[in-house]
This record gives structure tokens, sequence and C-alpha cells, in this order.
């Protein structure tokens, strides 16, 4: 991933430094759980642990004339250890280690994404809480409907992100997988339990079977996961890009002092944030097209995944990392201006208490049909000749006929659209 959607956390948990370093640790964990089971002895396994090492640059000079990442990688440590590195990678295969070894990458770059969500969640919680009584005109198609909270919007992506938090959870349980079972995944060398017995020491679930590859459904579904957290974070973007339209209004963006929105226009204050959102969001689509056509390799294993992992697994990861950061400060900053809300609401004249006046109307006694005629006449009339729907409704001898003053005067009160607030809330877990 480019320096510019990088984090630091993230990004080094995808160096190669780092990626050396949990290969070594895998090793050393079979060299222990061999110690155990009595294959290698107490010498050679503290001479391993003690002395056992490698230099990055060594090993991208061997690479350059062996062309196997995994031999240059031992030869390097080797030379470190000395004889009892006969040890090393002993029974086992270059998977073994090269998997295993992203699982421990995989487990920690989604536990950093699992705390991005948790704080994510604070963020909508306090303003579900804060928009609680901000009354807006909810849409749909674009078009006015009837009114509802603003904070609304906020309890529906908390209540999403809770289950992008359940599945990201169950996501890092499924890739905290190891493997040791060599070249065919058939434990012809090594015993299943010498593979538990290091899994144990990695905080990793040892795989119940696999070939020379752990299978990768695993990590297409951990990069499922990450896409559908990404269409979430779009989700919220793509509400934020329409609400600062010029002719709404009703939301936006922070801007902060010395920003410039155009180089053209000094007046513009454009949603760069929410966009450039909705663009990271169509990568971590496409990569998860990548992973899914990872999982069928020939036979017991071929290579053709690990070029792709090399891309879609630090990129996904990293770009997901810094969505979510982003997302949480456009939450936090998010300015929102109520009065225009109410403005909005009254565009059209108070048509969006339609659906009330024709509930009443079929409550009093008339047909639906008849009702919905009756409401659907007038609504078009004012909207035509842009009048106030109550003011004709409360003079309209039909309808006066039919309904009560009091009556007529509850439609268009606002307190049927607020009332289940609470109700709501407490569903998804709000308080307050």
């Amino acid at each position: 991933m480019i320096k510019r959607y990088s984090l630091p956390k993230m990004t080094k948990i995808w160096k190669m430094g780092n990626r050396f370093q949990f290969m070594l640790d895998v090793e050393i964990a079979a060299c222990k759980a061999m110690h155990k089971f009595g294959i290698i002895p107490t010498e050679d396994l503290e001479n391993i642990v003690q002395k056992a090492d490698f230099d990055v640059a060594e090993i991208e000079e061997i690479e350059a004339k062996t062309k196997h990442d995994v031999i240059a990688f031992l030869t390097s440590v080797s030379g470190h250890i000395g004889p009892s590195s006969r040890w090393l990678h002993y029974g086992l295969t270059s998977s073994d280690v090269l998997d295993t070894a992203t699982s421990i990458q995989l487990k920690k770059a989604g536990e950093i994404i699992l705390a991005d969500l948790l704080i994510l969640s604070e963020k909508l919680h306090q303003k579900a809480v804060e928009h609680k009584n901000t009354i807006c005109v909810g849409r749909s198609h674009g078009i006015h409907a009837e009114p509802t909270v603003f904070g609304l919007k906020f309890a529906l992506w908390f209540d999403e992100n809770k289950r992008n938090i359940a599945r990201m959870k169950r996501a890092i349980e499924v890739v905290s997988i190891g493997q040791l079972s060599g070249a065919i995944g058939n434990y012809a060398h090594l015993s299943p339990e010498i593979e538990k017995e290091a899994c144990n020491l990695l905080n990793l679930q040892a795989v119940n079977i696999s070939t020379q590859v752990i299978q990768r459904d695993r990590i297409a579904e951990f990069l499922s996961t990450i896409a559908i957290i990404g269409s979430s974070i779009e989700k919220i973007a793509i509400e934020i890009r329409h609400l600062q339209r010029t002719e709404v209004g009703e939301a936006e963006e922070n801007f902060s002092g010395g920003q410039k929105g155009s180089s053209a226009m000094p007046h513009k204050k454009n949603p760069i944030v929410s966009e450039n959102l909705s663009g990271c969001a169509r990568l971590l689509r496409s990569n998860l097209v990548a992973a899914l056509e990872n999982n069928a390799l020939w036979h017991e294993r071929d290579i053709s995944h690990s070029s792709v992992e090399r891309v879609i697994l630090p990129d996904s990861t990293i770009l997901v990392n810094y969505m979510l950061v982003r997302t949480t400060k456009l939450i936090e900053m998010l300015v929102v201006h109520p009065q225009k809300m109410l403005e909005n609401l009254n565009i059209t004249n108070g048509l969006v208490f339609s659906q009330s006046l024709l509930l009443e109307l079929a409550k009093g006694g008339i047909t639906r049909e008849e009702a919905y005629k009756i409401v659907q006449t007038r609504a078009m009339k004012c909207f035509n000749e842009k009048i106030s729907f109550k003011d004709y409704v409360l003079n309209d001898k039909e309808i006066n006929k039919l309904l009560s003053k009091d009556i007529l005067m509850s439609i268009f009160s606002f307190e049927k659209y607020t009332k289940n607030v609470d109700y709501i809330y407490k569903k998804v877990g709000i308080n307050g």
C-alpha cells in the first residue's frame, strides 16, 4: 500500500524484517516442540534459541541466486546458529513456515482492525445520542418521504458496525491457524502432536487437515469481512456526500483552517474524505475477488496464490485500518446543521404528512383506495401550486366532514415520528 494510505502500526506488521521474524518464530516453536518430544537434544535447542538470527540484506542477496525465499531465509539463519542448525526446518516444508507466519500476521492485523471498529462504535454511539431529537426529513429514492430524527442514521451505522465487530472476531479466529504437516500434509516426518505443541507456543490453533498449504477459504473469509467493513464505510461516506450537496446542506465534513477546496473556485468545500473512502472501498472489494480465486489450487499445492497474497494481504489490512481511522475522525468532526434540516423538511410545504392523512381517513371508515385518491389529489395540487398542505387540508370541506379538527391537527405533529426512538435505541444497544 502506498504511504499516503498507510498508518505505522499496521504497516509494521508487513515489513520484511517482521515477516522474517514471524517465520523465525515458527521455526523456533517447531524446534521447541520437537525437543519436548525427544527429537532435538537440549544443547542444540539452546543454541538455536540463543543464536537464531537473520540479516534481511543477506537473505535478499542469497535469494537472488537461489530464487527461493525460504531457502535464502534458512541459509541466513543457519549461518548464525552453526552445526545445531541441522534441526532447523526438520521435517517441514516451506508452506508450513510461510503459511503459519502469514496466520500470525493476519491475526495481529485483525486485532488492530477490531480495535479500530470498537473506537468507531464509540463515536457512532455518541452521535446517535447527540442527535436523538434532531428532526430531519427521511428520503426514499432521494425524494422526501416522512420526518425522522438524524440520530437514527448513526444508530443504524452503529448496529451494522456491531455486526462487523462480530464478523472480525470470527475472521480472526478463522485465520489464527498453524500447520507443521510436511510436504503433502500427511505428517510423514513429524507427528500431529508436534504441530499442536508448536501452534500452542504461537497462540494458534492447529489445522484439522491441510495439504501442503493452509486452505485459502480462511483467507477469503478474512478478506470478505474486510470488504464488508469497507462497504459499511462507503454507506456512511455516500450519505455524507449527499447531505453535503449545496441543495441539501444538512451536514458537512469539517473544513479545517487553511484548508482549500478547489484550485480554481475559492468558495468550494468538497466532501473529499467521503469521496476518498468510497474509492478505497472499491479496492477492498476487488481484493476480495482475488482472494476467492486463490482458494482453488492444483492438487496439494501450487504457488499461484503466493504472488496475489503478497499484494492483497498487506494492502487490504493497511487500507481498511486507514479507512476506519479516517471514518472515525469524519464522524467525530462532522458538522451538522439542524436549522437547515428543518428548512428542508418544509420544502414540500407539509406533503411529508400525506401518509398520516391517508391512514386517518382509512381509519375513519372510507376505503384505502378512496382515501388514497383524496390525499393524492390534494397533495399534487399543493405541490404544483406550492401551497401549504396543512392549510389546504384544514380548510378542505370534504376532509373536514370525515375527520375532526383534533385529528387533523394531530396529523401535522412530529410526535408519531419520534415516539419510538427510545425503543429502537434500546434494541441496538444505545443508551441515552
